[in-house]
């Protein structure tokens, strides 16, 4: 029995040997965030005190066509938050299978591109979801290119119900500072329905100022059940360390018995080596379209990357 060990063992370090000669190599990095947050009118939401931890792995690899390969995994308290495989084929673009995470191709890649300084001004409010795209980025596809100097991607995804989703965007520079972006997506919403959606708008920066305006334009297959948001915004980087931003939007609903949602948001964040720190202080009237119905939300966070 010794010498059957003997021999397992041997097998399995030669093999293992074998192996590792065409393996790469992970690296490891990783951030944590503190944060304190309350929300509407000083309500208690329980301990306000939070904190995030996040650990990433990443590799990549050159095959012999000369096209690269790459991976990363990301965990969030201890769980798989994200994955994703990249084949970089050069002038030939980039094809994407991803896990939870949009990267960088399609609708997804354009949800917000209005300038802010930590935080969107309708994040983390109860009606963040009205007008703005989103995108099924469980085991997706993506594609993405350069051309004439447009920047085009492409992603699906099968949904388990029977369906699909597809979506497209592209953005472009006109002049130095300038871009202009348009993405639109088509979704399975179940028998005979559907979920378009398209936003378009562009941002310009000019020495310390970045400013931007989005339309995001929701249409479903539910009678009055469309929205549209208007959003603009702009950030001022005081220094190479400080940067401040500010920015509304409006959502207007096709049921006509609903108010406008109206979002304002202002917020900062300030860095120093690996570690930063944010404030957010965002607001919303209307709610869903429920007139006073209101709500707002103010985080400060501490965040360390390794």
């Amino acid at each position: 029995m010794t010498n059957l060990k003997k021999l397992g063992l041997t097998a399995l370090a030669g093999s293992l040997v074998a192996t590792t000669a065409y393996a790469g190599a992970l690296d490891v990095s990783g951030a944590a965030k503190v944060s304190y947050s309350s929300g509407n009118n000083g309500a208690d939401n329980g301990n306000p005190f939070s904190m995030t931890r996040d650990i990433t792995f990443s590799g990549s690899g050159e095959m012999d066509n000369g096209m690269s390969v790459s991976y990363f995994q990301m965990l969030s308290a201890g769980s798989i938050s994200s994955s994703g495989i990249t084949i970089d084929m050069g002038d030939a673009g980039t094809a994407t299978f991803m896990n939870g995470a949009s990267g960088g191709h399609g609708i997804a890649a354009y949800e917000d591109k209005v300038p802010n300084a930590a935080e969107q001004v309708w994040d983390d409010l109860d009606g963040e979801s009205n007008g703005v795209v989103s995108m099924n980025n469980a085991n997706t596809f993506g594609y993405g290119t350069s051309f004439a100097g447009v920047n085009v991607s492409a992603n699906y995804n099968k949904q388990t119900s029977g369906g699909s989703a597809y979506s497209i965007g592209l953005d472009f520079a006109p002049v130095d500072g300038a871009m202009l972006f348009l993405a639109t997506s088509d979704k399975y919403a179940g028998p005979q329905a559907t979920t378009d959606e398209t936003t378009f708008g562009g941002t310009y920066t000019a020495g310390a100022v970045s400013v931007g305006i989005q339309r995001t334009n929701i249409d479903v297959s539910t009678v009055n059940g469309d929205a549209d948001r208007t959003h603009l915004g702009a950030s001022f980087a005081v220094n190479e360390d400080l940067s401040v931003s500010w920015g509304m939007s409006t959502v207007e609903f096709e049921d006509g018995s609903l108010s406008d949602q109206e979002d304002s948001g202002f917020s900062a964040s300030y860095t120093m080596g690996s570690m930063s720190l944010t404030a957010a202080m965002n607001s919303s009237d209307n709610v869903s379209g429920a007139s006073g119905t209101d709500d707002e939300h103010k985080e400060i966070g501490l965040a360390f990357a390794f």
